[in-house]
């Protein structure tokens, strides 16, 4: 019941925040961009690149990753020594997160861009990243609401997945008619989550709430 091979955190995370079908998003842009960021420095520490601890990352490990993203992220954190701040490195990758991640996932052929015109044909026309097989891409919301209402223990792959979930406001669709039980289960295992991971949660919570209030910021 893992990951699809050589799935990637942000990857998921992007399919979970879109219809299966549609492609359609599940989330406000703001918690979609800052949980796609956080999802993309959590693929660096899932790899031990990097860790975060109170309030900051720490690097760990500077050799290029093979995935083209990841060692943009990681070349970016490791060419500004100074700026260490874990929320700070959530707002700079939450400006393009989405952007990358969808091309990643248009390269691989997990999705393909279709563009949508607006009503009446006013204003600039949208893109939808529509999958191209609706099984794949409900693979990983579908595994995890099974897993939880089973109350089974979840790998760091997927803990990290549901919990970047949670901070969104994603579980409210993975759990959708599931017993109060299952909720409770899903906050037992986020309790219990490794420090490093809960670092990132908490910052990514904070960021989420505080570009909610100030989105020009």
């Amino acid at each position: 019941m893992g990951p699809p091979t050589n799935a990637l955190l942000a990857d998921e995370f992007f399919l979970i925040a879109h219809d299966d079908q549609t492609g359609r998003p599940r989330l406000h842009d703001i918690a979609a961009r800052y949980g796609l960021a956080a999802a993309l420095l959590g693929e660096l520490a899932i790899a031990r690149h990097i860790n975060f601890a109170q309030g900051n990352v720490h690097i760990y490990d500077t050799r290029p990753p093979a995935d083209w993203l990841q060692h943009q992220v990681l070349s970016q954190i490791t060419t500004e020594p100074h700026q260490r701040a874990t929320r700070t490195w959530l707002a700079y990758l939450a400006a393009t997160a989405y952007e990358s991640v969808s091309q990643r996932l248009v390269q691989t052929g997990v999705v393909e861009p279709e563009e949508r015109r607006r009503f009446l044909g006013l204003g600039m026309p949208t893109v939808l990243y529509v999958p191209k097989d609706m099984n794949r891409a409900a693979w990983s919301w579908a595994r995890l609401s099974t897993l939880l209402r089973e109350s089974k223990s979840l790998d760091v792959f997927d803990l990290a997945l549901i919990g970047i979930s949670e901070a969104t406001g994603l579980d409210r669709f993975i759990l959708d008619g599931a017993p109060y039980s299952t909720s409770a289960w899903l906050r037992t295992l986020l309790s219990a989550a490794p420090t490093p991971m809960a670092d990132l949660l908490a910052d990514l919570r904070t960021s989420i709430g505080a570009a909610s209030l100030n989105p020009r910021a």
